[in-house]
């Protein structure tokens, strides 16, 4: 698979975004497994996976947020300093 780029990220749709990510996710369980019995050729591959996976889970992180109420936005942000402050 190649590297997703943020841009590229912004074209997938919510569903396509979720089937992604675990299809990613599934094919990063099953590489770290055949990295530990036998090895990869380019074992570099697992961080640009890694990577992938945050990016995606950083866009539908940015989406559930986008879709926030004012209110929620509001007491999300006063959680979020009160967390600060312990």
């Amino acid at each position: 698979m190649a590297s997703k780029k943020f841009l590229e990220l912004q074209d997938f749709s919510n569903e396509e975004l979720i089937s992604e990510l675990e299809a990613t996710e599934a094919e990063y369980q099953k590489m770290q497994f055949d990295h530990a019995v036998k090895g990869l050729d380019n074992p570099l591959t697992l961080r640009e996976m890694r990577r992938d996976i945050a990016r995606l889970k950083t866009e539908a992180r940015r989406r559930e947020l986008a879709q926030l109420t004012p209110e929620q936005l509001a007491r999300r942000s006063k959680i979020r300093a009160r967390r600060r402050l312990k």
